[in-house]
């Protein structure tokens, strides 16, 4: 029994069961007495802790019973409970925390929680007579208490009108309603995901995160159960949709859009992951999409930038990369034809991995998506044409230089080799130490580089940078391995062109037409390097039928491998139509916009 001493309320055994038994008879107490007497040394032990204990102190201990009168605690329990509704989130483990859950969620309890703090601030303001700045204190310490606890309430929020809706949404003929749905822990139907541009969305009655318990008066407990009532002919559809207590702040950084380039193809029909094959988007290799949602880990919501009111989804890298990796490397292609018309080798090759070679071997690496963005016409600072040896690479760079000379430039290789009598440095080569020359390469200042005859030779890039300080155009005929290096530069600016392999028969008429052309390379090269009339000599006289074959399977390699960094494809059957298609392509970029990688803008 609460028993009250010296201010302070006190527990007494014996009270209590006088309270509970009603007085007993003598003999009995004087019984009771002794019996009490043999538990005092355990419940004495246990009530003084609780008596002494600080909460049952301030529970308990008033002044006088004057001072004992009944005070709001707090005048900001709907925060309070909306903040816990927010916390609890995914936090929820046992069925009592969802069952608190859902008695906080409830609407008349929301009800009675608003009742009791608006007579408190009425009581309040008619003069009770207490202390309001304690009032304050004590939920200020409340507040304190809870955010040491971890759980960061936020009192300052305006109270949220969570109640039970009826959402009536206009259906449009031969299109999806727009929206994907999830089964929560509980079993509860939500919302996981409204299309961009859907019917849905458009009307702007649901939002991610509702709870969906009705259709058409009809309750739902299913995915199977929503698409069959969904899926009926009828102008409207009726939902009645519970309170969203999902927050999604936190994500909006995956709300903004971007534009990302296709490095692959893709077709909704054939995706067996796809929840739904109409609200997919099909894109071919180099399209350009909007991404307006990537909040989900697996599916984004993308458009094309052709035609934005058509919103779709496509997958996220993560998901292609799992898709991917269950896929042989040769698989990806062993069902398609190649552009050269080319039998695909699956024979493998071993090789010791170099430093030197990483660029090799991160050419397996998935490109899938690149992020772009819309520049206005502007040229770019180098050309490389990239293809297998033959395919007239030397024979256009040549022309071009040769044609439009104060437009097109060429950089001078760098080699370890003494020089020659007649050839002066920096004409036809700069002559370097092989000692500066394996320094500046360990360096990364050689865009590519390699030995021949034992001497280093190799493409500087101060080579590259000359050309362009003089307001010309860099021509390089590099190996396709220098492709990354130049790709990931805000510098150089590269617009690549592949010059593919034909058939074996127009292959032959180029090689016949690359000996007439030596010519002009013996002109201007011979007198200060007959290593390269040698060489070019050596492969004009050395074509084979079989190394016409491994041409063309070269040239479709380096499509399949480098396609991510290459601008623009052409198959060389003819020397002026190839010359012409890589001439109006310049053209075109200082006329139309432009979609370059991020990393040369940002």
């Amino acid at each position: 029994m609460m028993v009250r001493r010296n201010g302070r309320y006190t527990v007494s055994l014996r009270g209590f069961r006088d309270f509970a038994f009603g007085n007993k008879p003598p003999d009995d107490e004087k019984q009771e007495e002794k019996h009490e007497e043999d538990l005092s040394n355990h419940e004495d032990i246990f009530l003084k802790s609780i008596i002494e204990s600080p909460d049952f102190g301030r529970k308990y201990s008033v002044d006088s019973e004057e001072d004992l009168v009944i005070k709001p605690v707090s005048l900001d329990n709907v925060n309070i409970i909306r903040s816990l509704s927010e916390y609890r989130g995914n936090n929820i483990r046992t069925i009592e925390q969802a069952e608190l859950a859902i008695l906080l969620s409830r609407v008349h309890f929301k009800a009675l929680i608003d009742a009791h703090d608006q007579i408190g601030a009425i009581w309040l303001e008619r003069g009770s007579g207490i202390d309001e700045k304690a009032i304050e204190k004590d939920k200020s310490s409340e507040t304190t208490d809870n955010t040491d606890k971890g759980l960061d309430l936020d009192l300052n929020g305006d109270m949220p009108v969570e109640t039970i809706k009826v959402v009536g949404l206009r259906k449009v003929p031969g299109q999806p309603l727009g929206l994907t749905v999830t089964t929560d822990e509980h079993g509860q139907l939500i919302v996981a995901r409204i299309l961009a541009g859907s019917a849905a969305a458009k009307q702007a009655l649901l939002s991610v995160g509702d709870v969906l318990l009705e259709v058409d008066g009809v309750h739902i407990d299913s995915e199977d159960q929503l698409k069959e009532a969904v899926s009926k002919p009828n102008d409207r559809v009726t939902l009645k949709v519970g309170p969203n207590l999902k927050e999604k702040s936190g994500q909006l950084s995956n709300k903004l859009s971007c534009y990302m380039r296709a490095l692959f193809d893709y077709d909704p029909k054939e995706d067996t992951l796809l929840p739904c094959k109409e609200i997919g988007l099909p894109f071919n290799k180099g399209d350009i999409l909007q991404v307006s949602d990537r909040k989900d880990p697996n599916w984004w919501q993308a458009s094309h930038v052709e035609n934005t009111d058509v919103v779709g989804l496509i997958p996220s890298p993560e998901l292609e990369e799992r898709r991917k990796a269950y896929v042989p490397p040769e698989a990806d292609f062993v069902h398609k034809i190649s552009i050269c018309g080319a039998r695909i080798s699956k024979k493998k090759k071993k090789f010791v991995y170099e430093s030197r070679s990483s660029v090799q071997l991160e050419g397996a690496e998935l490109a899938l998506y690149e992020e772009v963005a819309r520049t206005p016409p502007f040229l770019r600072r180098v050309l490389a044409l990239v293809g297998t040896k033959g395919v007239g690479r030397r024979t256009l760079k040549n022309r071009m230089i040769q044609e439009h000379p104060d437009r097109f430039g060429a950089v001078v290789p760098h080699t370890s080799r003494p020089p020659r009598p007649l050839e002066e440095n920096g004409l036809s080569y700069w002559f370097v130490s092989r000692e500066e020359m394996e320094r500046d390469a360990h360096a990364g200042r050689f865009l590519e580089y390699g030995e021949h005859n034992g001497h280093l030779y190799g493409t500087h890039l101060d080579s590259i940078r000359a050309v362009i300080k003089e307001g010309k155009m860099c021509v390089l005929d590099c190996a396709p391995q220098s492709l990354k290096l130049l790709h990931n530069s805000s510098e150089f600016l590269p617009y690549v062109v592949l010059v593919g392999a034909p058939g074996i028969d127009q292959l032959r008429n180029l090689t016949y037409a690359s000996n007439r052309n030596l010519t002009f390379d013996r002109q201007s090269s011979i007198r200060y390097s007959s290593r390269r009339a040698r060489t070019l000599e050596s492969l004009a006289s050395l074509y084979e039928e079989e190394d016409m074959k491994q041409t063309l399977e070269e040239s479709a390699r380096i499509q399949r491998t480098y396609e991510k960094y290459i601008d623009l494809v052409i198959i060389n059957n003819n020397n002026d139509t190839t010359y012409s298609k890589i001439m109006d392509a310049l053209h075109s970029l200082s006329t139309d916009h432009q979609w370059v990688p991020v990393s040369w803008i940002y």
